[in-house]
């Protein structure tokens, strides 16, 4: 398949004629974190199709790439196709071809998100504490609740000492026992601005009467104030809700589905939309890995609500998309449907509540193929092949990469095959994961070589022999192309690096051109009280 080219105006324009899109940035991690396009979706050519179909699962969606200028999205646009798209379009000439046009480059990640964040902030005004007023509420022992709306993975990264693990949805949903008095202040923290803001305006959405505050920049404020991070936390189990505290949360569902003029379904209706052609839909269960288990919803994308609105490209890779937001007593995706609506998505929810037992909508399986895993091959007869002269590339992350390596392997991107080879090569061996091994064997097999797929871990590949470096070493940021480098070091004491990281935060809405700013929408929040 040619992909057509779309000069910059051309793509941009598209963009912003509200019709479905994939704008999916084939660049790697690294070239995204410095600049790019405000809603161009992370999809390194590394991973590619992986990370196509979970985030453009519809087939005739329209998907428009764009590279470097180095003939990456043309070849993207063949994998694409080979995996069943049939729309896709690339930008000619690539980002240089959009700065030079004068669009707008945005640095970061996630950059919708916390761009919808900014607006926020400056639209309501949520209470904010500062640092020292909140260390200072700590030496006195005034009362309050202190919350960190980040998912306990981060939050075992770092934490303010004393700040409970509760993610944003999570605690409204569950703020009538975990916060019981209705005069106790709420603070909300995070690692930055976004999920204060938000977490702090989702407590004023639902009407809690307890004073709320965003902590002031987070944990990184927190640290450039001179006051101490603990690192290793791990997060208490969230707080359970009785049937009095479950009918609050449904009664507050339905205040904010009425008032924010919010879609419900039913079970059925949910399936007519995620069944309808022509469009695409995502359906999302906001629920507890324990609620999720109890009633199942078959293939359901599992997410927590705050998390989805803070990295909404992660998991939605189409503008303008349909998410069908599953919750049972509906107040978290009536909370993320509120926040997601403003990012221009079709927003629904479906209250399992209210739905009959049985009742759960499918999600259809897609018409799309992922490209095939080439043969696994044991620890042994790789490491027999590889005395014998047959090169072993490893296609895993830079990260796991630090950590160990093979005897003679070579790290390798996808992008540099089958370039890196030499001439004369007909088989490799390949360790790494299945989505990165499938990627890299696409670009040696239309070279003609022939790949053998390692699936050990280190300590099968020692037992079979094959000397194993453990000696964790550290990849060069010119080498180390498949993570983002952009303020990378801001939780690990670099004051500087917080300083910027914050700054271009603050600093997202100037960057706005006026169709940008047009693609925002409003959040219904009321004034405090």
């Amino acid at each position: 398949m040619s992909a057509a080219a779309l000069t910059a105006a051309a793509a941009k324009a598209r963009l912003h004629e509200g019709e479905e899109i994939a704008f999916l940035d084939v660049r790697e991690a690294a070239a995204f974190g410095e600049g790019h396009p405000l809603f161009a979706v992370p999809c390194p050519f590394s991973r590619l199709e992986a990370s196509a179909l979970a985030l453009v699962p519809r087939a005739d969606c329209p998907v428009l790439l764009i590279d470097d200028g180095d003939g990456i999205a043309e070849k993207a646009a063949q994998r694409l196709a080979a995996c069943g798209y049939t729309d896709v379009s690339l930008v000619q000439g690539g980002l240089p071809a959009w700065d030079a046009a004068g669009f707008g480059v945005f640095a970061g990640v996630n950059v919708p998100s916390k761009t919808l964040g900014e607006l926020l902030e400056h639209d309501h005004h949520p209470a904010m504490i500062d640092a020292a007023t909140l260390a200072r509420w700590r030496r006195e022992g005034r009362a309050h609740a202190f919350f960190d709306a980040r998912p306990p993975v981060e939050y075992a990264k770092m934490r303010i000492e004393g700040a409970r693990c509760v993610p944003n949805g999570e605690l409204a949903h569950r703020v009538g026992v975990a916060v019981p008095d209705t005069a106790t202040p709420i603070v909300i923290t995070c690692a930055g601005r976004t999920r204060g803001i938000v977490g702090a305006l989702t407590l004023r959405a639902i009407g809690v009467p307890n004073p709320v505050y965003a902590l002031e920049n987070g944990t990184q404020g927190w640290a450039l104030a001179g006051l101490p991070l603990d690192r290793g936390a791990q997060a208490d189990p969230l707080p359970e809700l009785d049937r009095t505290q479950a009918q609050a949360s449904r009664e507050g569902a339905a205040r904010l589905i009425a008032a924010a003029q919010l879609s419900t379904l039913t079970p059925r209706a949910a399936q007519s939309l995620l069944d309808e052609p022509g469009r695409t839909s995502f359906l999302f269960d906001l629920r507890s890995a324990q609620e999720r288990a109890s009633r199942p919803v078959p293939g359901a994308v599992p997410a927590l609500a705050g998390q989805l609105i803070q990295a909404t490209d992660q998991y939605v890779g189409v503008r303008h998309a349909r998410l069908v937001l599953v919750d049972d007593t509906g107040l978290r995706a009536a909370l993320a449907a509120l926040f997601l609506r403003a990012l221009g998505y079709d927003t629904h929810v479906l209250a399992l509540d209210d739905a009959e037992a049985a009742e759960a909508p499918v999600v259809p399986s897609p018409a799309l193929t992922a490209p095939a895993l080439p043969p696994a091959i044991d620890a042994r007869a790789a490491w027999s092949l590889a005395q014998n002269g047959v090169p072993v590339l490893d296609v895993r992350s830079s990260t796991e990469w630090e950590a160990w390596r093979l005897d003679g392997a070579r790290w390798v991107l996808r992008g540099e095959l089958p370039g890196t080879l030499a001439p004369s090569t007909r088989r490799v061996l390949l360790l790494g994961d299945e989505a990165g091994v499938a990627a890299a064997a696409c670009e040696l097999k239309a070279a003609g070589i022939s790949a053998r797929w390692l699936p050990a871990d280190a300590d099968a590949c020692a037992q079979a022999g094959w000397p194993v470096d453990r000696v964790r070493r550290r990849m060069s940021r010119e080498d180390a192309r498949d993570r983002v480098w952009f303020v990378h070091d801001r939780h690990d004491g670099n004051a500087e690096a917080s300083r910027q990281y914050l700054a271009w935060e603050m600093g997202l809405v100037h960057q706005l051109d006026e169709a940008e700013r047009a693609a925002f929408g409003w959040v219904p929040v009321p004034a405090p009280a």
